[in-house]
């Protein structure tokens, strides 16, 4: 008869297997289920990059020229095709993200108690436990830029625009007359701002205050995750060296990681603040 001791060890081996498998599955669909989830009918041609980006251009030149500043037809239709993207790819990446976060606690804790002479095991549990923290700091990324580009869909599809490559033709004609009307919008006392110009300040302000807003609510989950780490690791006994390590090793990557996210919040509340001036940079191929 097994001892109720050894109950757990195999139970816990597969749900590191079912989580380990999840991730695993999540990953391709991350980079394959977007484009499916957005489309709808005409929409499916989307899925090719290069088709996308030559609808955008046509869409802008289209939206530029109607003197309104309601999207046109074709650009609305564009920008909720991107909107539902970003709503997707937030999904998987968040769903992601809460699998890797769950995988790594649990590969880290079989780390730490990992005893006997098994160097093997551990240096084999540490090399996955980095790999998916890792992994676990790129979903995050993803979703905060995902959340971002649904907040202001139309922004985030103008960075399809090939405004840093010399052009002929409509597109060409359209990105100079933007930079004009940027420029012109940038000095007191000048001309009126076009209406299409208009929505695009407006909307290009909210993208970058959304990403303010994560960046910095991030930024203080981990200065408080960060605090947290390192009261456990004061509390814990000496002789435990790997729990040590590990929590301290997290209480450093959080301690690091807050202040690049407060500099990214600061900065894009900066360019939310000043949307024309950060538009024009964008469209001089900055």
């Amino acid at each position: 008869m097994s001892s109720p001791a050894a109950a757990p060890v195999p139970a816990h081996g597969r749900l590191l297997a079912l989580l380990a498998v999840l991730a695993t599955a999540l990953v391709p669909a991350l980079l394959l289920a977007p484009h499916a989830l957005a489309a709808n009918g005409s929409q499916g041609g989307y899925a090719n990059q290069r088709n996308l980006v030559d609808a955008v251009g046509d869409g802008f030149v289209e939206y530029w020229h109607s003197g309104d500043r309601r999207l046109s037809p074709d650009m609305q239709q564009l920008v909720d095709y991107w909107f539902r993207f970003h709503v997707a790819k937030a999904a998987i990446a968040t769903l992601l993200l809460l699998v890797l976060t769950a995988l790594g606690i649990l590969l880290w804790q079989a780390y730490a108690r990992a005893g006997g002479p098994g160097t093997a095991r551990r240096a084999a549990l540490a090399s996955a436990g980095t790999c998916v923290a890792a992994l676990a700091l790129l979903s995050l990324l993803v979703v905060m830029a995902n959340v971002q580009g649904a907040a202001a869909p139309f922004t985030s599809l103008l960075s399809m625009l090939p405004v840093g490559t010399p052009g002929h033709g409509a597109l060409a004609d359209t990105l100079d007359q933007v930079r004009q009307s940027l420029t012109d919008a940038s000095h007191p006392g000048g001309t009126s701002t076009p209406p299409a110009l208009a929505t695009m300040i407006s909307d290009n302000s909210r993208y970058h205050a959304t990403l303010a807003v994560i960046a910095g609510v991030v930024a203080a989950l981990l200065v408080g995750v960060s605090v947290s780490l390192w009261r456990r690791f004061a509390r814990t006994a000496r002789w435990q060296r790997r729990t040590r390590r590990v929590l301290g090793s997290f209480g450093a990557l959080s301690a690091v990681s807050s202040p690049v996210l407060a500099v990214l919040a600061v900065a894009n509340t900066a360019t939310a603040t000043d949307s024309a001036r950060g538009l024009l940079i964008f469209f001089n191929g900055g």
